[in-house]
């Protein structure tokens, strides 16, 4: 539901002076109630109105001039904060400087008379079409202050105990009502002083208007709760509704649409490109920005899509004689920022249709009064094809101004103190005159300060940037830290478990010095790995774990071996010797008369854990007997050898014989 029927479902209050002056004793007014379809008319007290504003709180009172219903601006706060909640005190003929009621209700082609009655009900209907502005003096923060309700008193026996009483039930209170503000989901801030026994006050901060706020007023015992809004600097004043002004509009439509709106005067509001976005996301955005006087397009003709938006829309259509090229586009978009070409495209259609308006818009602007919107004349010339001076006509078509402003009672002499007045309005206006060349000079300074505040925006946002950036570095070194001390007591934790692993080993060492238990009765048998065949390795190996008789030892490299090295081996007496390349004929022979086995590694299976290796104890046995067959056929051999050599040697005797 808009704003516009939210009103025509509400009450609206309507009056006008009918006899007196509020500054003087017993005021009349005309009071007409709008309430849909049905209109009342009465004429009332200043009392009577009172009582019944707050019997039906209207949505809104409605006048031609606020100080008819206060003396001064303080009596105006005054009324304001009597008003209730919902209630708006609405000014239909502007704001500071308010346009004649005739004037004000032609334009918007509401029934407008001279007579009290008829201008109390004029002004109603105009509020009722969300035409006017609120009078504010106050702002949207409620102060909610609980405090004592009564005197602790001068003294007594029980004095402490009642003074600690009251000061408990207000701290209760406040945190009452700090639990029901945070239910509501309002932002406030809280400021509780705290006295002997709790807080002796608390005051609310609160960012809503009372009839938002779910605590009400009240005087209970121990403890007050007062609600207050804050109160402006001066009288302020709101539109009902938020003006739309006249835009000239640029879309390129397809696949991508891109709208671009610019103001009468060929500035750039915005641009913005979609690709999910249907038509009514397009004319909601469009809306928000004011309402279309020219869609246009960049290419001839104009396509459908394009003139589905300006029929919407009511506008006047614009599109080139032929396509824009693509070089003047870019010209003429040089000085914006556009994310795409889509956009540059709509920016390009609204840019050269205002070029084309240009003079028509000079020459309407020279003839509109000051007093006439001027935005308005603009699109009634170009819809209607009227001239300006028609339409200008028909926005304004009372020319006797001063008889409207002039009042319409019954003439009465004045008192001294009106003739006081009306003496000080015409001094006023002679300052007011004065005031306009000063406020050329006070806007040139109002434009400095402007640039010196936007400077210092800048200035804060970028501390605020880098004050974040301070706090993530600072968290991340705080995390840094953090894994740091994780890695170093990982560390730490590694460390222990490879030195208990360290004692394990030599643990396990000791315990199977001999290795002999590791067999068992699991046809195991431990071997000894001698990474080498050097008498360094062999004798690391000894150091280590120990070679003694009997051990199977397996050579990780048997290649390059001597004699010496071979008979330090041989001396430890190995069971057998499992080797990894072949042997040197010296280790060979060295091995072969200590009798002691020599086999290739890779026909017994073993596992190893560093230096500790375990083999099937019936592989090791394969190994020796095929050690031992070898062994004698290289003893027949040698045997064989020794008996010709001797045979040889013995004939050769006999020949010398």
């Amino acid at each position: 539901m808009n704003a516009r029927t939210r009103a025509l479902d509400s009450v609206v209050f309507g009056v006008d002076i009918q006899s007196g002056d509020v500054r003087g004793d017993a005021p009349s007014y005309a009071l007409v109630v709008l309430d849909g379809d049905e209109a009342e008319r009465d004429v009332v007290s200043l009392r009577k109105l009172r009582r019944l504003v707050e019997a039906r709180e209207p949505a809104m009172l409605a006048t031609d001039n606020m100080y008819e219903l206060a003396a001064d601006k303080d009596a105006l706060v005054h009324f304001l904060r009597w008003l209730p909640e919902g209630t708006k005190l609405v000014q239909v003929t502007g704001a500071e400087r308010p346009e004649p009621l005739s004037r004000v209700a032609s334009r918007h082609g509401v029934p407008y008379g001279k007579k009290p009655m008829k201008e109390a009900e004029a002004a109603a209907r105009l509020a009722l079409g969300n035409v006017g502005y609120e009078v504010s003096a106050f702002t949207n923060t409620t102060t909610v202050k609980v405090s004592r309700g009564r005197s602790t008193g001068k003294g007594g026996w029980s004095q402490d105990r009642y003074t600690r009483r009251i000061h408990g039930n207000v701290r209760r209170r406040a945190r009452e009502i700090e639990s029901e503000l945070d239910k509501a989901g309002l932002e406030y801030e809280r400021d509780a002083t705290e006295k002997y026994g709790g807080f002796s006050n608390a005051i609310f901060t609160v960012e809503a208007r009372p009839k938002e706020i779910p605590v009400s007023a009240n005087r209970s015992g121990d403890v007050r709760v007062e609600i207050e809004r804050e109160r402006r600097d001066g009288v302020e004043f709101e539109p009902l509704v938020k003006r739309r002004d006249r835009v000239i509009v640029g879309i390129d439509p397809g696949t991508t649409t891109a709208v671009a709106v610019a103001d009468l005067d060929g500035n750039v509001l915005d641009v913005y490109s979609t690709r999910t976005d249907d038509t009514a996301g397009v004319v909601e955005w469009l809306i928000e920005r004011g309402r279309p006087t020219i869609v246009a397009a960049d290419v001839q003709p104009m396509p459908e899509t394009v003139e589905k938006f300006r029929r919407s829309f009511d506008a006047v259509g614009w599109a080139p004689p032929t396509d824009l090229p693509v070089d003047e586009k870019l010209h003429r978009t040089r000085d914006i920022d556009y994310d795409n070409d889509h956009e540059r495209d709509a920016l390009a259609a609204a840019l050269f249709a205002y070029d084309d308006h240009e003079n028509q818009f000079a020459r309407i602007t020279r003839k509109v009064p000051p007093n006439v919107d001027r935005s308005e004349v603009i699109a009634r010339v170009l819809a209607d094809e009227e001239s300006v001076e028609a339409v200008l006509r028909e926005l304004d078509p009372n020319v006797e101004d001063e008889e409207e402003e002039e009042s319409t009672h019954e003439p009465r002499e004045l008192t001294a103190e009106e003739k006081r007045i009306k003496r000080l309005e015409r001094q006023v206006e002679r300052l007011e005159d004065h005031a306009d060349d000063l406020k050329t000079r006070l806007d040139e300074k109002d434009e400095t300060i402007e640039e010196y505040e936007q400077e210092l925006s800048d200035a804060r946002r970028k501390e605020r940037r880098e004050a974040r950036e301070r706090r993530e570095v600072n968290r991340l070194e705080r995390e840094n830290e953090r894994l740091e001390r994780e890695r170093d007591r990982a560390e730490e934790r590694a460390g222990e478990l490879e030195r208990k692993l360290d004692r394990l080993k030599t643990l396990w060492k000791l315990d199977h010095s001999n290795f002999s238990d590791v067999a068992g009765d699991r046809n195991l048998v431990a071997v000894k790995v001698v990474e080498q065949f050097t008498r360094g390795a062999i004798e690391r190996a000894d150091e280590q774990f120990g070679l003694a008789a009997g051990d199977v030892v397996y050579l990780r490299d048997a290649s390059g071996a001597g004699r010496r090295t071979a008979e330090l081996l041989a001396e430890t007496e190995p069971r057998v010797v499992l080797r990894d390349g072949g042997l040197s004929d010296a280790a060979d022979e060295v091995l072969f008369d200590a009798e002691i086995p020599v086999g290739p590694a890779d026909d017994v299976s073993m596992q190893e854990v560093d230096e500790l290796a375990v083999a099937r104890e019936s592989d090791v046995e394969a190994v020796v007997d095929d050690w031992e067959e070898r062994a004698e056929e290289r003893r027949r051999d040698q045997n064989a050898a020794m008996v010709d050599e001797i045979i040889s040697e013995h004939r050769a005797g006999n020949r010398g014989k």
